[in-house]
């Protein structure tokens, strides 16, 4: 990691597009459309935001592309595509829609921001600890510069990474933004361009990374327009959970391929993105060669190549897919890690004994599901039953959380795990995610024991809001205990209710809370950083203590050296558990050794460094 403060020579950052609005730097506008369905096109060009926009006829070019060349234009100019003299759409490729996917686009100029950071060499994976947040709910104000004012803080705890909820613009002022349909865009409610460019700016200084959450998988239904006059961008055979699916492998699909791959290589050269997270890939088909998770991966990589950057891929992986974390011989894995769910789920049915919905099949022994996720990486690895004997995962590829957008925000009611057990079982929950050898995650406010929910919301109206209103009472019912009141997703008042109350952070139990995370932190520095590179694949020993008892034992090296941790998992001491193995002692929580047969105390942990076998 190296920054170096110099603006005057920072390295100009504007990724080179087919398609969108490109600055002559002699002058002028080139605006591209990919429009293969549009009879004609034309550009409605304005000086500025109150201007009536002037119509400037585009030409056609083969394979559906429409240009117009504005030699008056400039980088304040705002624009929209008219098709067939009648449609006016936004340009999907827009860097900036400041009236959002309805309204006029605005040209911009991608190099204009001057970098403060003028190297930064980001970090490599094994550093990382992830903070995921949601902009527009993480300060009270919503924006990037309000974010980027709480960043001393989280690099203070010792987190080494933000993940950005996703930014494309979509349609509506607020929502959680896995509905965009300008993936180049960021939201507009949250600032402008550079004002995202300062916030990176601003980790970067601070020794943070920044990854952004991208949404490949579909588009948004507020402000779609390609169906209009480019099909060709939707699958004719594939569907997604949330519509038609992208195509990636019919016919046309090599011009939207390379729109999503050029989406990905936009955020990492032009923001100084250190890496990304592909959302809910299992929910991308692509029988073509090679598959576009190949594509992106291979174009990303040849760039940080060329910059000498660390930048890493994550996804989010239902099937839980080892051939995408796989590194062949002497080469670097397709992609770098993936959220794993199926510690989330043991790990919570452990505490909870829930069991509906996805939980129900961890309900049967939740502890030895734990027990298999934490030596084996998935508990149900590529579709297997948990009782096959399966290939373990290099579990530095595996990122845990007690706790995410998801888990939390699809609930009902957008209860954190923390309203849900006891205290101690709370704590325990972010110990055990914060001191293993995966890569850790902390939801925004996980940190601080927020008591405030994170509730599913849009920012729709009309048939949509309907829709989504009945689509949540449908998929809830059974979850609303009588008395209450299903939350309205399109309420304001829901997404009120979602923000952070950063008084909490400062009370006592806010401050005990940040304190056990930052001792945490701390203690994997000094124990489990300096030995990613040793953790075995294989080999790792979990041993059941009562019925909700762990010792787990991760080795590394090419002896018998192990990270020990032993925890109880339920709300009674465990007694007379087996002796513990030998060694150095690196942290106990709550634990306790002066019972007799030094019983292991409700909800406690402790972690050991040992040379030696028990």
């Amino acid at each position: 990691m190296s920054q170096t403060e110099s603006p005057s020579t920072a390295p100009a950052a504007a990724h080179a597009m087919p398609f969108g609005a490109r600055l002559h730097t002699a002058g002028g506008v080139d605006f591209t459309l990919w429009a293969p369905a549009a009879r004609h096109a034309q550009v409605l060009l304005a000086d500025g935001p109150q201007v009536e926009p002037q119509a400037l006829a585009a030409t056609a070019a083969p394979g559906g592309w429409w240009r117009v060349h504005a030699a008056h234009a400039a980088a304040s100019s705002r624009y929209q595509w008219q098709i067939d003299g009648k449609l006016k759409v936004p340009d999907p490729a827009a860097r900036y829609a400041p009236g959002g996917p309805h309204g006029l686009c605005q040209v911009g100029d991608p190099s204009a921001y001057s970098w403060h950071i003028r190297h930064w060499g980001g970090r490599p994976w094994h550093e990382l600890v992830f903070y995921e947040l949601h902009v527009g709910t993480f300060t009270p104000q919503g924006s990037y510069t309000a974010a980027a004012a709480e960043l001393p803080r989280l690099a203070d705890l010792g987190f080494t990474a933000i993940e950005l909820m996703p930014l494309a613009t979509f349609g509506g002022t607020w929502g959680w933004g896995y509905d965009g349909v300008l993936p180049f865009a960021p939201h507009p409610a949250y600032g402008t361009p550079e004002d995202l460019k300062h916030f990176v700016d601003a980790a970067h200084a601070l020794g943070l990374c920044v990854f952004l959450d991208v949404v490949y998988n579909h588009f948004g239904p507020d402000g779609n327009y390609l169906h209009t006059y480019a099909p060709a961008f939707f699958s004719q055979t594939h569907q997604s959970p949330w519509g038609a699916a992208i195509n990636f492998d019919a016919a046309d699909s090599d011009v939207v391929r390379s729109f999503f791959v050029h989406n990905a290589l936009y955020w990492i050269e032009e923001f100084q993105m250190d890496g990304l997270r592909l959302d809910a890939v299992h929910a991308i088909v692509d029988t073509s060669r090679p598959h576009i998770l190949e594509a992106i991966s291979t174009s990303v990589r040849a760039l940080a190549s060329t910059t000498g950057r660390h930048v890493h891929l994550v996804l989010e992986n239902e099937k839980n897919q080892p051939r995408w974390l796989a590194a062949p011989d002497g080469e670097r894995a397709a992609y770098d890690a993936q959220w794993n769910d199926d510690f989330h789920h043991a790990l919570h049915v452990s505490l909870t004994g829930e069991s509906h919905t996805y939980y129900a099949k961890f309900a049967r022994d939740p502890v030895a599901l734990l027990a298999r996720v934490l030596t084996q990486g998935f508990a149900f690895p590529d579709g297997v039953a948990a009782t096959d004997n399966v290939a373990p995962m290099a579990l530095t590829r595996l990122i845990h959380f007690l706790g995410n957008h998801d888990q939390i925000g699809n609930r009902a009611f957008g209860e954190r795990l923390a309203a849900l057990v006891p205290e101690p079982a709370a704590e325990l929950a972010l110990l055990l995610t914060l001191l293993a050898p995966a890569t850790p995650l902390v939801f925004m406010g996980d940190e601080f024991g927020a008591t405030t929910p994170f509730l599913y919301f849009a920012g729709w109206e009309g048939e949509l809001r309907g829709a989504v209103r009945a689509g949540r009472q449908k998929e809830f019912s059974h979850d609303v205990p009588e008395g209450r009141t299903l939350p309205d997703p399109c309420d304001p008042a829901t997404r009120a209710a979602s923000r952070l109350d950063w008084t909490e952070s400062e009370l006592p139990p806010g401050r005990e809370r940040s304190l056990l995370l930052q001792q945490a932190l701390a203690v994997r520095r000094q124990w489990i950083t300096p030995r990613a590179a040793q953790w075995r694949t294989g080999g790792h020993i979990a041993e059941r203590v009562g019925s909700h008892g762990l010792r787990v034992g991760w080795g590394w090296g090419p002896g018998a050296q192990r990270w020990w941790m032993e925890v109880n998992l339920g709300p009674h001491e465990i007694p007379s558990p087996p002796p513990s193995p030998r060694g150095t002692v690196a942290w106990e929580h709550r634990w306790t050794t002066d019972t007799p047969g030094g019983a292991w105390a409700p909800w406690s942990a402790r972690w050991i460094c040992s040379d030696y076998l028990p």
